[in-house]
């Protein structure tokens, strides 16, 4: 969950994640939508597929036991390099270097090494590797590998570095700042979705919101359930029910919501899949897109759990 989000938005999720799959055989069991109903709002989706994968090799084919080793951790789905030296060292005692951004940029500065290295990214990257290996400790190479990280952190930050500070302050070749990398800029685009309801005094039974299923084949949160999306981002202000901007991967997105009738949707709306009147009590327990999940607590539908800050 830390990989990707920040730990204020990261603390209520995670303790409810553990109160429903305290073990990972219990993980492993459950359905996969499940899972990614108690990830919705979180992002980057795929993470939580990876980990219920893992957790139904690990209960199934490996009995319950975790490897110990970090070669045999990134056996696991969705465990790279960075994920399998940190459950290792700090789990099991092997004396593994990890290598996060923050390990990343205090090694680099250490060795003088500039963030864009005439030698090229690729073996600037081996060295910093193969270099981070040397310097870990390995009489206690978890403690080590989590004082790299926390030193990267609040110390050895992007911007103005606290040197003056830092305890490894005069191993160091930088003292301050690499020159900035360039930044892929954002762009801007505009969407617009429905907001189908039917419910309340004029119709018997709880209120409900229509939600369409994102398909298989898309590459990004697919299976999640979003709102229906209009053939036209642009939507008249008069029309308008909310307006909010919403941050995907390099997109910034005004996304415009629109009221629309049940039986007007198929002329505005774009083609989808799976339709599924839901009630709105049961949201929270969908694994919706973290826009729907904006969208939705915005229209003050009070049964829907607030979205952490950064989806």
């Amino acid at each position: 969950m830390l990989q990707q989000t920040r730990v204020a938005a990261v603390v209520e999720r995670y303790e409810a994640f553990l109160r429903r799959f305290p073990t990972v055989q219990a993980l492993g069991a459950a359905e996969e939508a499940e899972v990614l109903a108690l990830w919705s709002g979180l992002g980057y989706y795929r993470r939580a597929r990876m980990l219920h994968r893992a957790a139904r090799y690990v209960s199934g084919d490996l009995g319950g036991a975790m490897p110990a080793t970090a070669a045999r951790l990134r056996e696991l789905p969705g465990v790279g390099a960075y994920t399998s030296a940190a459950i290792a060292s700090i789990a099991y005692g092997e004396p593994v270097a990890v290598l996060d951004g923050n390990v990343e940029r205090v090694v680099q500065r250490l060795a003088g090494w500039g963030s864009e290295a005439a030698a090229g990214q690729a073996r600037l990257m081996r060295e910093t590797e193969q270099l981070a290996q040397k310097l870990l400790d390995p009489a206690r190479p978890g403690n080590f590998n989590q004082a790299m990280m926390e030193l990267g952190a609040t110390v050895c930050l992007p911007r103005n570095p606290q040197c003056l500070t830092c305890p490894v302050h005069a191993h160091c070749r930088t003292r301050g700042e690499h020159p900035s990398r360039k930044r892929a800029s954002m762009r801007s685009q505009d969407a617009a979705y429905a907001l189908v309801m039917r419910g309340g005094e004029s119709w018997q039974g709880e209120p409900e919101v229509l939600l369409v299923r994102r398909g298989a084949h898309e590459t990004v949160m697919p299976g999640l359930w979003e709102l229906p999306a209009l053939r036209e981002a642009e939507v008249p202000d008069l029309r308008v029910r909310l307006k909010v901007k919403h941050a995907i991967m390099q997109v910034q997105y005004t996304v415009r919501v629109r009221a629309v009738a049940e039986e007007d949707l198929d002329a505005l709306a774009i083609p989808a899949g799976d339709r599924a009147w839901v009630r709105v009590c049961e949201l929270e327990a969908m694994a919706l897109t973290g826009l729907a999940r904006k969208v939705l607590l915005r229209s003050n539908l009070p049964e829907l759990a607030p979205t952490p800050a950064n989806a």
